[in-house]
């Protein structure tokens, strides 16, 4: 027997996301010339996690149509690339997996500036392997010693698994995912010596997709989007694993996969918060796009993403047989 459950999260924005917002729905276009700084106007550089790369293409895509005047434009880097960037003045605004650290704000502090952090969304990351792999059902005890390389041989897994060395495959270096698998996973534990960068999250699916001893992870965004005919292209070829925090999972029940459901749960153990962090000291373009993106047509592209949105109402309902 499953479960029923319904979980209502609260509509809630803060005050100062707000009030930009509402500057950004209610400005006329024609009162702004399109070289002019507003939180809908002008032009704006931005560095994106690449992970991000489809959600965040696809808030771009909506805001400069409903905002002719506003132009944005997105580099997508690895993580270490992005912090950088706004570090260093070279955009006014990023997307990260993670808040800016200590040593960062520091920097920020240095040139007076205080960043502005909104959340935006809850991220799973998916653990990919190849449809031949009978290991779809992992632990997270099982991930650490697949990552730091304590089991190097899919035979030591499970016990069901063939023989062969595992391969583990990242997106890039010094990506978000690798440091989130450091962090979270093998807990500072050094990784396996048979890792390696496809260079890109496609290249990563390839990859996978090709190679039976191979497993990768990726962003939730790049497999969970089913109306996306490249996310339908990937589900075909890859396989996505169940994870389980348990320690001894008694049945499959124990064992989930990253959808909006179980991230707004709490059941998937590999979840991690999206930001966008903003240097700019008044309301300018950087300002209102972070306002779009937390809002109610931001968070609905998140919705339709597959991320679990930071604001809004969310229903989930889940029923089974008696």
């Amino acid at each position: 027997m499953t479960k029923i459950s319904v979980n209502l999260r609260s509509f809630s924005f803060g005050l100062a996301v707000a009030g930009a917002l509402l500057t950004a729905c209610n400005r006329n276009p024609d009162a702004a010339g399109p070289d002019d700084d507003t939180s809908t106007t002008g032009r704006i550089n931005i560095s994106v996690d690449e992970t991000f790369a489809p959600i965040l293409k696809s808030h771009i895509d909506t805001f400069q149509q409903l905002y002719t005047y506003a132009h944005v434009t997105a580099a997508y880097k690895p993580e270490n690339d992005v912090a950088q960037d706004i570090l260093t003045d070279k955009v006014r605004a990023v997307v990260l997996a993670r808040p800016l650290n200590a040593n960062e704000k520091s920097v920020l502090e240095k040139q007076m500036l205080i960043p502005r952090t909104t959340h935006i969304a809850t991220d799973g990351l998916a653990i990919i392997l190849h449809p031949s792999n009978p290991d779809s059902l992992l632990t997270m005890a099982q991930l650490s010693d697949i990552f730091s390389g304590k089991k190097a041989d899919w035979k030591e897994v499970s016990g069901k698994g063939k023989a062969g060395q595992v391969d583990v495959v990242f997106d890039a270096n010094r990506s978000s995912t690798t440091r989130y698998v450091q962090d979270s996973i093998t807990r500072g534990a050094a990784l396996s010596k048979r890792v390696f960068a496809a260079k890109s999250n496609p290249a990563l699916l390839d990859y996978v997709a090709t190679h039976p001893n191979a497993i990768g992870i990726v962003g939730a965004n790049w497999i969970s989007d089913r109306d996306d005919a490249a996310v339908q292209r990937f589900l075909k070829r890859v396989r996505v694993a169940s994870i389980s925090s348990e320690a001894n999972p008694k049945s499959v029940d124990d064992y989930y996969q990253p959808f909006q459901a179980y991230l707004a749960l709490k059941k998937y153990p590999l979840r991690r918060e999206v930001y966008i962090i903003s240097r700019e000291g008044r309301a300018g373009l950087g300002t209102g796009f972070a306002s779009f993106v937390a809002g109610t047509k931001g968070q609905l592209i998140v919705l339709k993403s597959g991320l679990m949105p930071a604001t809004g109402q969310t229903r989930i309902v889940n029923t089974s047989k008696k």
